[in-house]
């Protein structure tokens, strides 16, 4: 973090700082094809054998979603696949997160991770703009980078959750009026799911978050895993409610 960003996250909470560089500065985007997560993406295959066709789940993000500094199993990606399994649903997440990503490049990494899926997903999860707050980046090209992410997944008829992002109130309130607006409004603008706040479940719980005061720690991804359960569910095709319907 060079010295500007740090005079803007010097007077942040640890709570806020946790919020400005959630998605991890610490490592540069690997090139496609590299292996993306650093902890936990692949599918598992433990838990019970369940009924009805596989749903894929396409989880693209950054290091939230990669599992940064987490043991295999413990990313959003991973806990979540373990989750849906727990509520009937044979899902298979596929873990897409990069740490350090910013919305232009996970929309410049998007057809290849699409082309490279074994079958079109059932839904996209999308949580990106953490590291666009970090590097000061207008809310304009955040918002016309994941606007182009949902109209590419709206071609394939993928349908999307989309996770939201707040920026801190340091920032100035023009730019965090104007940031914060982002997601509520693609999300309606595409007919896509939302989950307004990400992080709403840890960003004030320390415990919840590693030394670094950044990342959530294993617990604190369980916890954002319980939050945000039901509106992945929610979100995924009616066919594959209809497996944890009927368990």
């Amino acid at each position: 973090m060079n010295k500007r960003l740090l005079a803007i996250a010097a007077p942040l909470a640890p709570a806020l700082l946790a919020l400005l560089a959630a998605c991890g500065s610490e490592t540069s985007t690997p090139p496609p094809g590299q292996e993306a997560a650093t902890g936990g993406d692949a599918p598992t295959a433990s838990g019970p054998v369940l009924a009805g066709p596989p749903v894929h789940v396409l989880a693209l993000g950054d290091s939230l979603f990669a599992g940064y500094n987490l043991g295999e199993g413990e990313s959003y990606p991973a806990m979540l696949e373990e989750a849906l399994r727990s509520r009937g649903i044979n899902a298979a997440v596929s873990n897409a997160g990069v740490s350090g990503d910013t919305t232009q490049a996970g929309l410049q990494r998007l057809d290849f991770v699409l082309e490279n899926e074994s079958e079109t997903p059932a839904l996209a999860i999308v949580e990106l703009g953490g590291n666009d707050l970090l590097r000061g980046l207008p809310p304009e090209q955040t918002r016309r980078n994941l606007d182009e992410i949902l109209s590419k997944l709206d071609e394939r008829g993928i349908p999307v959750l989309l996770m939201g992002m707040r920026a801190p109130p340091n920032l100035g309130a023009d730019f965090v009026s104007a940031f914060d607006a982002i997601y509520p409004a693609l999300a309606e603008r595409h007919g896509a799911e939302l989950v307004p706040f990400f992080l709403e479940s840890v960003y004030d719980q320390p415990e919840l978050i590693q030394p670094d005061r950044v990342h959530p720690t294993a617990d604190g991804i369980e916890a954002i895993v319980a939050a945000t359960l039901d509106e992945v569910v929610a979100a995924l095709p009616e066919d594959a409610r209809d497996q944890a319907q009927t368990e």
